[in-house]
């Protein structure tokens, strides 16, 4: 049973790929697509659709930058959306179907798995190396990104005075259908997703051949991220160091064309920021049609930031929308890019005591955003800070300014500095009437866990 359920996977897998056409065209049974060969495994993490596509977007309708009008709140998308939407204690409403944010990421997880155990049966000597590595490296890296994914979603944020007993993720790290895992802690979901890029920065290249690939660069980011998000500050700051030292290529947005519908160029127009390129799932009420800026983000940009125009538009009513990012369509990104690791090592500067390095990055990063004058120079004016306190207030302003829709990257800032009482935040909206509200630290910044993985595997629910 184990391996007929196996052979429908990757059957599904091998069909789904776009990359090795003429590789599938030869096949003609179930048993010629087991995959047996690195080209095999390599048209598995190939699959886009899986491994670059679906990640978790519920945090973007929860968060605080967009808010959609009451009809849609109301009647559009799933009822899972709309739960989210207003911080309902069950989002789920007791019935089993929802849970796209958690389906997604652990099938790219068990396509990564498969490929990880399919390849110890590989003679990596008799093998191109060079190949093999790339290709362990690759799946190492998938899986820490879908985990990570899984981590800003439904298990509590770090703490490392909590993290070793509270509940973490199911930490499936092996292909067998028939392993039964029960929920691994914080602290070693964290270590797990460690140790996975840790090793894929090992086995990766540092050039990849398409940006739907992983590299060097990428997984050291994602280190990166992760320290930033466990609050271990010099070791974010090392890993992006490592990146920046040797990717440092801005988009001077005085260079792109406002009239275009999507004026952010994407990897295929040779974006030099984006270091690895993944899409969020299409929520509806996540979507660029139905979600409207906040008055309170829209006005914080400056009439001679670009990127007030850039990111967005102005609606027949006056509100404004999001443009989109860099995806060079509706669809949003959220994969990785240098203006994010900019951002996060001027943080971790500024979090360390080098306030002047963190406000260069900063002004490094904005002089690209500004207007030029008629002279060709910038209209920005470098900022300064006299204290910790003042710079990470710059920045983390500027941060969320930068990144408004970037995956879930909002949420996963809310629930982190939710612990820091400076910013810490409650989050209100108001849908026919009613006022909703979420206060720092509540427990629905932890999704429940969905009712149907319940169900066949009865594990510990996250509390509401």
């Amino acid at each position: 049973m184990k391996k007929y359920i196996l052979y429908l996977l990757i059957m599904f897998v091998i069909v789904s790929c776009k990359k090795q056409d003429e590789w599938l065209n030869v096949k003609s049974n179930k048993a010629d697509i087991i995959p047996k060969t690195l080209q095999d495994y390599q048209a598995i993490l190939d699959n886009n659709t899986v491994m670059n596509s679906n990640f978790p977007a519920i945090g973007i309708i929860s968060a605080d930058n967009g808010n959609v009008s009451d009809l849609i709140a109301t009647t559009g998308g799933t009822l899972q959306e709309r739960n989210a939407y207003k911080w309902a204690s069950d989002i789920y409403e007791g019935g089993l179907s929802g849970g796209v944010d958690w389906i997604y990421p652990y099938k790219a997880i068990e396509y990564a798995n498969v490929v990880l155990d399919g390849l110890k049966n590989i003679d990596k000597i008799s093998q191109s190396e060079v190949q093999y590595n790339n290709i362990k490296g690759s799946a190492l890296f998938y899986r820490a990104v879908a985990f990570y994914a899984l981590a800003q979603i439904y298990i509590k944020p770090y703490n490392s005075e909590t993290a070793a007993s509270d509940p973490g993720l199911l930490l499936r790290i092996s292909s067998d259908v028939n392993v039964r895992y029960d929920r691994a802690t914080v602290q070693k979901t964290y270590e797990q997703i460690i140790d996975d890029l840790s090793q894929a920065v090992s086995f990766l290249p540092l050039t990849p051949v398409y940006k739907t690939r992983p590299s060097v660069p990428a997984a050291q980011m994602m280190l990166a991220k992760v320290y930033l998000n466990m609050s271990i500050y010099d070791k974010a700051k090392s890993f992006a160091d490592l990146v920046l030292n040797n990717n440092n290529t801005l988009l001077d947005f005085n260079t792109l064309n406002t009239a275009l519908t999507y004026p952010l160029p994407t990897f295929k127009d040779n974006n030099p920021e984006i270091l690895f390129f993944n899409l969020t799932l299409n929520y509806s009420l996540g979507s660029i049609s139905n979600r409207v800026i906040t008055s309170e983000l829209y006005n914080s940009y400056n009439v001679n930031d670009l990127r007030k125009t850039i990111f967005f538009r102005t609606n027949t009513d006056a509100t404004h929308s999001f443009r989109g990012a860099y995806c060079g369509s509706s669809e949003t990104f959220c994969g990785l890019s240098l203006n994010e690791l900019i951002l996060i090592r001027a943080e971790c500067l500024a979090r360390t005591g080098h306030i002047n390095d963190a406000m260069a990055d900063l002004n490094l990063l904005l002089s690209k955003r500004w207007k030029k004058n008629s002279s060709g120079n910038t209209t920005y004016i470098n900022q300064t800070a006299n204290s910790e306190n003042e710079a990470l207030e710059i920045i983390l302003n500027e941060r969320r300014k930068e990144l408004p829709f970037t995956g879930n990257l909002r949420w996963e800032d809310l629930r982190r500095l939710n612990s820091d009482s400076r910013f810490a935040k409650t989050l209100s909206r108001t849908i026919l009437g009613q006022i909703y509200t979420l206060a720092p630290n509540d427990p629905k910044y932890t999704l429940p866990i969905p009712p149907s993985e319940i169900s066949i595997n009865p594990v510990i629910q996250n509390p509401r």
